[in-house]
């Protein structure tokens, strides 16, 4: 890349100055970074929906990039801050489990902790760590030092329970993993393990207790505030509605089974 680049996922919202000022921190430290905002809208604490968030968006971005992550519900507590290169990106994130998905696709190369105070600012706020301890890691990595330099190997790091769809005589039972803004329910079932199932032969999928039997390739393939079932751009099973909240209309989130099985 002719510039480093660093991501960033918060739960900080844009009301207040927290993602900006991990901004301009990271901008005193490497001035020729470009900052690129994944989301600052991740439910506050909410660290699956961060991982899934980061698993979307990271494999999109150039190689090199560096992904600054900070939910953090345990912020100031003895939780570690980490490091990581896992494919042909590096993390700095909270070790909470959020980098979880980004390891399971990616054996990571290296991890390290956070613990060298050379690359933290020299006073750490134990409220606001992403300011004080993340920011800074992230802008070095940017100006070019090793991973390493930023502490201690990690060793074994937190793992989520990240909910996997399994395999039934029946078919397959998953769930809604992600709800978008759109209302979109987004499963955790993917298109090769449905196509698999479908061998050929129609397919049904239940919500809860609703069916839904039109599976379609994009929402205008179905009527105004009709729902459907499509894979959308992460590759997964959708239920939406046509210009509506499937969400709302069902009265699902995350959490709600999801069942796909012949007729």
């Amino acid at each position: 890349m002719s510039r480093p680049v660093i991501a960033l996922l918060t739960d900080f919202g844009n009301r207040d100055h927290y993602a900006g000022t991990m901004k301009g921190v990271a901008l005193g430290i490497c001035p020729e970074v470009t900052l690129v905002d994944i989301s600052h809208e991740v439910a506050a604490g909410d660290v699956l929906a961060a991982a899934l968030e980061l698993a979307a968006a990271y494999r999109y971005f150039p190689a090199g990039s560096i992904f600054l992550v900070v939910v953090d519900p345990g912020v100031g507590s003895s939780r570690r801050g980490l490091a990581a290169e896992a494919g042909d990106y590096k993390f700095v994130a909270p070790d909470n489990g959020v980098l979880s998905i980004v390891f399971d696709e990616n054996a990571p190369k290296r991890v390290v902790e956070l613990s060298e105070p050379r690359y933290a600012r020299p006073t750490v706020s134990r409220t606001f760590e992403g300011r004080d301890r993340f920011a800074p890691a992230a802008a070095w990595l940017a100006n070019g030092i090793e991973l390493t330099a930023l502490g201690r190997p990690a060793g074994a790091v937190h793992r989520l329970e990240v909910p996997r769809p399994r395999d039934t005589a029946q078919g397959v039972e998953g769930e809604v993993v992600r709800v978008d803004r759109f209302g979109n329910l987004i499963t955790n079932i993917d298109r090769q393990r449905f196509e698999r199932l479908a061998a050929g032969h129609p397919l049904i999928v239940r919500v809860g207790s609703l069916q839904i039997s039109k599976v379609v390739s994009t929402y205008a393939d179905s009527s105004p505030g009709e729902l459907c079932a499509l894979f959308g751009s992460t590759d997964h099973l959708e239920i939406s509605a046509n210009g509506a909240s499937a969400a709302a209309e069902i009265g699902a989130g995350r959490g709600t089974a999801v069942h796909v099985g012949r007729p």
